[in-house]
């Protein structure tokens, strides 16, 4: 272990008696905006998620004996705080008021030799900005307590792995899109550069089943799986049938009819495929072995959440039937595309009269094969989806939540949106109130996050968007690059002061804080800064020129930032590709890059070890030129993270007296990162007038923590 020792004896006391002297002379009748702060954790409000009468504790810091005197805004009443505690650096003053029933939101004002600042969630700014951006509580609202920082793992089923190819999807087995489906001859190939939907590589339930160990090993808490119900695409966000699990990713037991002869292009033909997605021996089978994945994650100790898509379905949907595969099923009533006297009629905007064969419907952004579900107008669709959205919360399935998507999309009102989340939300809950509901939305969720709705989001612009900026200057497609927002830590932390703001302390506890997801290039192919597409460069372009320094980089913020570490299959062992369809390429079993597999082991292990990193406070500290830092804290425990992106070694001088932590506080190095590798290798630093100074090397992290009751 490397020691940096200390200042002490004589000069020490000599460089604090200084110091003193100097906040004495200059500082001590001004109000020391660095060091104010307050947040929603419990921390500084207790309880953090109250209900409606509770009695509610709002807390705040300041300098050691700077203020005059604090007041406590609340709902636009004010209230003078008591100071409650004081500690080396800090006062504490809080204020006890009763919740109310309806939203809370408060801000603070300083006093001090006549100096007024106001102070909200954007930091120390007037008072017109602080009536804009106040701390709020919902009252009554909260997250589950599991979610709060949980190690999740994004599955694209279908590129996951293999474990039973008796279900794989046959050669000719149904004709979608101006083509024939059909497996892929390998399970390591690039995906086609267009229309790859059609491709199907054999990814199933089983392969997850068999890779469970791996995932433990990992550290997955949470399984997030990309659509899994009856569905023709390979990324099945064209619902065909809400009820069943699809025997392509399940169980096939009868496996009769036909395929299509080269030519034929009427799915009515497709009895093969007919059989598979409606024999209720296969849909059993498939929904059983669905339990069985559920259970033996519950008996680990994890989770499961599924991609609710409920704002359009397919074209094959049984309701809609436009391509005759259920036309004289047994228990299968005529689809709505056949048949005016469809029971589904309500379920579909229909724009023209014209059965049978009716192809004058809404899709989705126009897409035929996406029909727009017309919940305004049938109340028995809303009905059956609020059904389908307990199902399979309740035993025997018993999933952990929902993801959904392109959530603000459904229905044809904004009004209506919002009144059927509501009742999503009621009827999700009822059924287990620890069930978790996340949405995927772009742009400012803040309507949809006020405690009624969604839980929180795929987090997009106060996590995904800022770091791949900052650390790329690339947008998270690979669709454009941005030299001025490359290392800009004034973008990054603006960004990041705004964005965070539009959630709860709750709500951005458990958002999904992903570096790839399935619409978005991996993070990897950003390293290179280059931009483009499969289409255009094709997918080698994709691996090269990659810098696996700056993906450790973001893997260190992934795992140190407020929210929920959300890990896209592949992306631990260095997956590459560009935008969709790339970014779904076959996960490379036996061609592993383990060293960053064993890095993702390890931040996890660190990140599950304190719940400083789960659900602390967080604070920026300073950045600029390449370099970003903050600190998570909570009652227990201090920590620093450091970032330099910088293709050259600098010296990084942190004031992190921000976070708590003292003169005589060792401070230890838990990992750092940087172009070689990762390490572990323990350095103690002290703080020196409230500031750390740290040697970066170039394009590396530091995580650092306080020590104080190592002796």
């Amino acid at each position: 272990m490397l020691w940096i020792e200390p200042k002490d004896g004589k000069d020490a006391q000599e460089s604090k008696d200084l110091r003193e002297t100097i906040y004495r002379k200059h500082l001590r009748d001004c109000i020391i905006t660095e060091a104010v702060f307050s947040d929603g954790t419990e921390m500084f409000l207790s309880p953090s998620e109250p209900k409606p009468g509770d009695e509610l504790t709002i807390r705040i810091r300041t300098a050691m004996e700077n203020t005059d005197k604090v007041v406590l805004v609340a709902n636009g009443k004010e209230y003078t705080m008591e100071q409650a505690r004081q500690d080396a650096l800090f006062d504490y003053y809080q204020k006890t008021i009763k919740t109310p029933k309806e939203k809370l939101n408060y801000y603070f004002i300083l006093q001090r030799n006549g100096q007024i600042c106001y102070y909200c969630r954007i930091g120390v700014r007037d008072r017109e900005t602080c009536e804009k951006y106040p701390f709020f509580v919902l009252p009554g609202f909260s997250t589950p307590k599991w979610a709060k920082g949980a190690v999740m793992y994004q599955i694209f089923v279908d590129r996951f792995c293999n474990g039973d190819t008796e279900n794989d999807v046959l050669p000719n087995e149904y004709y979608y899109l101006n083509d024939y489906v059909g497996p892929t001859p390998k399970w390591r190939q690039d995906p086609a550069a267009t229309m790859e939907i059609r491709e199907f590589f054999g990814g199933d339930l089983a392969g997850i089943l068999k890779k469970l160990d791996y995932l433990q090993e990992l550290g997955v808490e949470v399984l997030y799986l990309n659509p899994i119900f009856v569905s023709p695409s390979n990324h099945k966000y064209d619902t065909q049938d809400y009820d069943n699990i699809d025997p392509h990713y399940g169980v096939i037991v009868n496996d009769e009819g036909e395929l299509l002869e080269k030519g034929e292009t009427d799915n009515a033909k497709a009895t093969r495929y007919r059989t598979r997605v409606s024999d209720p021996a296969n849909l059993e089978a498939s929904n059983r072995l669905f339990a069985t994945l559920t259970e033996e994650l519950h008996k680990r100790g994890m989770r499961i959440i599924l991609d609710g898509v409920f704002n359009h379905c397919g074209s094959f949907n049984k309701w809609l039937d436009r391509e005759g595969i259920y036309k004289g099923v047994q228990g299968y009533p005529d689809g709505a595309y056949a048949s005016a006297d469809s029971p589904y009629r309500s379920f579909f905007c229909f724009e023209e009269e014209a059965w049978p064969d009716n192809p004058h419907y809404a899709g989705w952004w126009n897409h035929p094969t996406l029909p727009k579900l017309n919940y305004e107008e049938s109340p028995k669709l809303e009905k059956y989806i609020l059904g389908v959205a307990k199902k399979w919360i309740e035993k025997p399935y018993g999933i952990d939540g929902w993801r959904l998507d392109v959530a603000a999309d459904l229905g044809r009102t904004a009004e209506y949106n919002h009144k059927f989340w509501k009742k999503f939300r009621k009827a999700v809950k009822e059924t287990n109130p620890e069930a978790i509901i996340l949405a995927e939305h772009y742009g400012d969720p803040h309507d949809w996050l006020q405690g009624d709705e969604w839980d929180s989001v795929m987090n997009y612009d106060a996590f995904m968007e800022p770091v791949t900026w900052f650390l790329t200057g690339m947008e998270k497609h690979s669709y454009e690059s941005n030299d001025a927002l490359y290392c800009n830590y004034e973008h990054f932390a603006g960004s990041m002061n705004h964005y965070m703001t539009r959630f709860s302390t709750p709500s951005l506890q458990v958002a999904m804080n992903q570096l790839s997801n399935h619409d978005h290039s991996r993070f990897m192919t950003r390293t290179n800064r280059k931009v483009g597409r499969s289409v255009t460069h094709g997918p080698q372009a994709a691996n090269e020129g990659i810098h696996p320094a700056v993906m450790r980089e973001a893997v260190v913020m992934q795992f140190t930032w407020p929210g929920a570490p959300t890990i896209y299959y592949g992306d631990e062992v260095g997956m590459c590709g560009w935008t969709d369809p790339d970014n779904r390429r076959s996960y490379p079993w036996g061609f592993e890059d383990k060293a960053l597999f064993r890095f993702h082991k390890e931040i996890i292990r660190l990140h599950k070890s304190y719940e400083a990193l789960r659900t602390g406070s967080v604070v920026l500290l300073t950045g600029g030129n390449g370099i970003l830092s903050y600190g998570r804290f909570d009652c227990d425990d201090k920590f620093v993270v450091i970032v330099n992106n910088n293709y050259y070694a600098t010296e990084a001088v942190i004031p992190a007296w921000k976070t708590g932590i003292v003169e005589n506080e060792p401070v230890c190095s838990l990992l750092h990162t940087d172009e070689y590798g990762y390490g572990f290798d323990a350095t103690i630093y002290y703080l020196h007038d409230g500031m750390l100074r740290i040697p970066m090397q170039p394009y590396s992290a530091v995580v650092l923590k306080s020590i104080a009751n190592l002796f």
